[in-house]
């Protein structure tokens, strides 16, 4: 591939998404505009949302790494996976319904009304700041893949082609973002679901012709490979433990998608209660499949490698060395590269106009201001998350030990463990504790999960894993229970 044809498909992918953009957000005026951009007007189609939202949920790290996984986890990934549907249940039963009855925009409102003002600023707080490591380690990750096999190969590799690399996609997701919002996402998050799902099936119907497979044998294969075994029982101590993993995935779906303001608003941009749970629970039961999809990717991956003698020095870079590398048609390198931009943007455009609204619903509090002030703050806001985007991805670019960079990422979900607290607390007691003191306990949790995790790791050899998510949830919930109550 040539740099031409490169950014030949880049230009005509943002060519497309602008269109989409410039379509959708003239569906509202000056008087509904915030409404639009926050939640579509409440009036997006629950299965474009079902739909789009397997986009957002996948993102890069889904696209990349988990296909890599499968050589030292197998199939075990599903083990949480399947523990998420208990998850989807719960924000099914509990969440949504409170949500839709509150009225909300931004679900920390909820805090607001029972706890008080810094209980609800604390949640939006650990939302901001986990959505923004978040965002920006998975658009960190395609870039790394993009200097990796595209601007290195090209001598683009220099950092000041890096980072104008990493600002044109930044760039890109501003401007189809700033206008429609969400009432956008919804639409360019189908498109860029598809993207993904159908560079997968390439890659996988081409690994499969390429080895003179019918798809039967295909499958045959991929069932027969120690690679696919999905659950562990032997180790207790192992992160990945069958009752560990199936346990965090219950927690880790109620707490980052129904405890999570960027994945909550797609929800709340549906017509109604019915609607959303229609979304909800379609999408679960699609996210099965899908992930199953790209850990079966990632045996024909390994296979293929392994019939070739390719080798990758990391797990990360089988995908795009074997889509890219050349071993295969180069048409699965322009398709693979669609899809790198699509899990890139969909993950990053939700998580842009999330932040936004958070940062003008809970801590500027817009809704309570003139409509063309309202309006001038959140496009103000807007910019700014996207500079705030650009400067922490530098800063990830930066650091001399990719393992820091993950270890970072990794400290990201200690924050969804005092927003799990604080719901569990609100909706399992009626105590009303300090508001005063709830952002000391809200701090001092992820704290004390730290420590433990660390002196069970290095005294036991034993490690929580996913599971400390509920373990960082309760010790919130404990040290609320023990604050003085309100009077």
């Amino acid at each position: 591939m040539n740099p031409t044809l490169v950014l030949s498909i880049f230009l005509g992918y943002v060519i497309l998404l602008l269109t989409i953009s410039h379509l959708t957000s003239r569906r509202s005026g000056d008087s509904g505009e915030n409404q639009h951009f926050f939640v579509a007007g409440k009036s997006a189609p629950w299965y474009a949302v079902a739909f789009g939202m397997l986009g957002a949920s996948l993102s890069g790290v889904t696209f990349i790494s988990v296909p890599g996984w499968v050589a030292s986890q197998g199939f075990s990934y599903m083990q949480m996976v399947l523990g998420y549907l208990v998850g989807y249940g719960f924000i099914m039963g509990v969440l949504l319904p409170l949500y839709y009855r509150a009225g909300l925009t931004s679900i920390y409102g909820y805090f607001a009304e029972r706890f008080g003002n810094r209980a609800y600023l604390t949640g939006a707080s650990f939302f901001i700041l986990s959505r923004t490591i978040g965002a920006s380690f998975r658009l960190f990750l395609i870039a790394m893949v993009l200097k990796m096999f595209v601007l290195e190969p090209f001598g683009w590799d220099h950092s000041g082609g890096y980072a104008l690399a990493v600002f044109a996609i930044i760039a890109v997701i501003w401007a189809y973002t700033r206008q429609g919002g969400l009432g956008t996402i919804v639409w360019t998050d189908t498109l860029q679901t598809a993207a993904m799902l159908i560079a997968v099936v390439v890659s996988a119907a081409a690994i499969v012709s390429a080895m003179d497979w019918t798809f039967v044998e295909a499958l045959v294969q991929i069932k027969e490979s120690p690679m696919s075994d999905m659950w562990v029982w032997e180790d207790w101590r192992a992160p990945n433990h069958a009752v560990k993993h199936f346990i965090a995935g219950a927690f880790v779906a109620t707490a980052m998608t129904g405890m999570d303001q960027d994945m909550m608003q797609k929800n709340l941009a549906c017509r109604n209660l019915q609607e959303a749970r229609w979304n909800m629970g379609s999408f679960s039961i699609v996210l099965v499949f899908v992930n199953l999809m790209f850990l079966a990717l990632g045996v024909l991956l390994y296979l293929w490698a392994e019939h070739t003698g390719i080798e990758v020095a990391r797990a990360d870079g089988l995908y795009p060395e074997v889509a890219l590398g050349g071993s295969l048609s180069w048409g699965l390198g322009l398709i693979f590269l669609i899809g790198l931009l699509a899990s890139a943007f969909s993950s990053a455009d939700s998580a842009m106009t999330a932040l936004t609204t958070s940062i003008c619903v809970d801590i500027l509090k817009t809704e309570s201001r003139e409509a063309e002030q309202a309006i001038s703050w959140r496009k103000k806001v807007h910019m700014g998350v996207a500079l705030m985007l650009f400067l922490v991805i530098m800063l990830f670019s930066s650091a001399a030990d990719t393992s820091v960079v993950s270890a970072i990422f990794t400290a990201a979900n200690y924050t969804y463990g005092p927003l799990l607290g604080l719901f569990a607390f609100g909706l399992a007691t009626k105590t009303r504790p300090s508001d005063r003191l709830i952002p000391w306990v809200a701090l001092m949790s992820p704290i004390l999960c730290y420590g433990l995790e660390w002196t069970l790791k290095t005294q036991f050899d034993f490690s929580f894993g996913f599971a400390l998510l509920p373990i960082n949830g309760f010790i919130t919930f404990f040290g609320l229970s023990m604050l003085p109550r309100k009077n």
